[in-house]
Formats: structure tokens, sequence, C-alpha cells
């Protein structure tokens, strides 16, 4: 005789195993900020150096033309920390967005936003004091024409090789002179601890650890 059904052991058998791939296969909901910061930062800083190797500033007729290079830029305005991805298109060391103009900062693949921080047209995840209770931003390659910015915590630039700089320097200098030497370590702290940016020098290879 030909039996159809399952015993109450194999029926027992399939819901355990059901169970196991429904726990495996569940997502995490629980937010880690600090990882989520750190990630966002370090594809933010490849970015950068992808637009630096697709747009090449050079130009014949502008002595400074490296002023325009892409840039990534970390600020402190009392205890908000923001930051903004941007080429200096008129050379006047500000980031040109408004409600009304906005053509210098790169923008977000993805939610097609400015990569950058002002009210007007504020993307949140740009100010990573309030989307992700960062409290402090150390460089160790801080901006080396940091006096030339306000509330400045450093700089990365890229050129059209994609090799990093540590500063953007003004029409006084010339192109290469803040080429990085030596990996800049940047650090994140959060009341949960910290996550370590390194950008290597020549390459531009970012990586992050915790």
């Amino acid at each position: 005789m030909k039996r159809f059904a399952f015993t109450m052991l194999e029926l027992v058998f399939v819901i355990i195993v059901i169970g196991i791939l429904a726990v495996l296969a569940m997502p995490n909901f629980n937010r880690h900020p600090l990882q989520e910061a750190a990630e966002q930062v370090a594809g933010h800083i490849r970015y950068t150096q992808h637009l630096a190797m697709v747009d090449d500033k050079f130009d014949a007729n502008d002595a400074a033309y490296y002023m325009k290079r892409w840039q990534i830029r970390f600020r402190k305005n009392s205890n908000t920390l923001y930051y903004a991805v941007y080429s200096d298109k008129n050379q006047d060391r500000n980031v040109n967005c408004n409600v009304t103009f906005c053509d210098e900062p790169a923008i977000d693949p993805l939610t097609k936003k400015p990569l950058y921080y002002l009210a007007s047209r504020e993307n949140k995840n740009m100010i990573l004091s309030k989307q992700f209770g960062i409290t402090s931003i150390n460089v160790s390659c801080d901006v080396a024409d940091s006096s030339l910015y306000t509330n400045s915590l450093g700089v990365i630039a890229f050129d059209n090789l994609g090799r990093p700089y540590n500063g953007i320097g003004n029409n006084t200098v010339g192109p290469y002179n803040f080429l990085l030497s030596t990996p800049c370590i940047m650090t994140l702290t959060h009341p949960d601890g910290n996550a370590i940016i390194t950008i290597h020098p020549e390459t531009g290879y970012v990586s992050v650890g915790y």
C-alpha cells in the first residue's frame, strides 16, 4: 500500500529547516550609524576620484586650473559636521549652490541630490553629526592651505590620474604642491567607537577599518 502523507517527524523536520532558512534570510534591521557613515564617506571619496579622472580640469589658458579639481571637503560649524563633493569652477573657495543655481557640487547618482549640505538644498546624509551621530572628524593630512578656508577640517582633491592631494592651494602655487606623499588617516568618532578611513598616496586607494 502506497503512503501519500508525511509523518509527524517529517513535518517537524521540514518546519525546522524552513525556520532556519527564514532566520538566515531575514535582513538585519539594527542600524550601525558609525559603519554607515564610514562607508558613505569612503564611497564619496572614491566617487570624487572617479569624477576627477573622467573630468580633467587642465586648461592651458588658466595657470590656476588645478583650483577647479574635484575635491571632498570637510567642515565644522559649531557642533555640526558636514562635507561636500564639488569642483570650484569659479575658484572663489566657496561651493556655489543655492535655491536657484547649483552647478558646483557633484550629483548623487542614486538620489539625484547635490552632494552638499546647504539648508536650501539639504542632503541630510552629508551632515554627519545630524544623520549618523558623528561627534568629531580628525584628518591627519589637514589641508595645507586651511587658513584660506573657514571652519575647514580637511580636504582631499584628485587630479586626472586619480592621484590624491591634501589641498588645492591658490593661484600662487603650482599644481603639484599638495600631492599626498604619506597615507592620509581620517578618524570618525562616534559614541560607539571610531572608524578609520585611510587614503593612500599615488593610487588614492581607500580602505576602512574599525
